[in-house]
């Protein structure tokens, strides 16, 4: 193996990402001497600077460019050997990096998660939240494995597969009166705590109200389903959320479905080389099934 060592491939590539070599040793759990030393002897092994300071991150120098492009097959190539040596005790082994939304993490993938890991104890499932935007980046640049987005979203270098419709539904404080037909132009004059700006979810919201020619302005924008759950159940607004972020508890609102129907679609993305060891396979598989 020509003296590589995996843990000093994986340091210099957390050093790289996160642009500081304390930022990676927190990530892996490691002094920031220790860090520092295995991108020493990875530059020893190599005879040429991995990285270098510009400014206040680290960098890779040209070289270091180089030797990332390599590295999403280094892992492909251990995670497949792993696997090959896993099938003769019938385990399943390696890690998968999912990243979807808040929402969908937490109403969503929780039973699918249950029975990953039910099934397959010893596949490592690490979970990143983000907007789509930020999730399809880090699919494309292999800082992910596979991603759970709301679409619609464009790449050329991603398989994008659609999986499951959810719609929208306008809830007010328990006890309100609504018109039975919630129309861009009634639910306009209501008092809106809607997502804040720059994810597809207020995006979807907006271009609903754009086509009935309305831009309303929300009395809040937060960041957080549960936090605009609670301020509607005190009686603060109305909203305008995901089918799956209220099915568990609608009585507690007044619930009406939006006239036209508004709905977003759910997809599973991952890059179109990406090899598929058995382990990402069955996660592929099982977030196929969520509709």
């Amino acid at each position: 193996m020509n003296n590589l060592n995996l843990d000093h491939l994986k340091a210099f590539a957390d050093v790289v990402e996160l642009g500081s070599f304390s930022a990676a040793a927190e990530r892996l759990n490691l002094t920031q001497p220790a860090v520092s030393l295995q991108v020493r002897q990875l530059e020893r092994r190599f005879g040429t600077l991995l990285v270098e300071r510009l400014g206040r991150r680290t960098r890779p120098t040209a070289a270091g460019a180089d030797l990332l492009l390599h590295l999403a097959q280094i892992d492909a190539a251990v995670q497949a050997a792993l696997e090959a040596v896993a099938r003769h005790d019938g385990k399943v082994m390696g890690k998968v990096r999912i990243g979807t939304g808040a929402t969908a993490c937490i109403f969503l993938l929780p039973p699918v998660l249950k029975k990953l890991r039910q099934a397959f104890p010893n596949l490592e499932i690490i979970i990143s939240t983000g907007n789509t935007a930020e999730i399809a980046k880090a699919v494309e640049d292999n800082r992910l494995d596979i991603g759970l987005v709301a679409l619609p979203l464009s790449s050329r270098s991603l398989e994008i597969v659609p999986v499951l419709d959810d719609p929208f539904l306008l809830i007010g404080p328990p006890g309100m009166t609504f018109p039975q037909e919630a129309t861009a132009a009634v639910v306009a004059e209501l008092p809106l705590l809607l997502f804040e700006p720059g994810g597809n979810t207020r995006r979807i919201g907006d271009e609903w109200f754009a086509r009935a020619g309305l831009s309303p302005k929300p009395v809040m924008s937060l960041g957080s389903v549960e936090a605009i759950k609670e301020l509607v159940k005190a009686g603060l607004g109305c909203s305008i959320l995901p089918e799956m972020a209220v099915r568990a508890e609608a009585t507690a609102f007044t619930v009406r479905s939006l006239a036209p129907l508004l709905h977003r679609t759910l997809a599973v993305v991952l890059r179109r080389d990406k090899p598929l060891h058995r382990g990402l396979k069955e996660v592929f598989r099982a977030l196929q099934t969520l509709a």
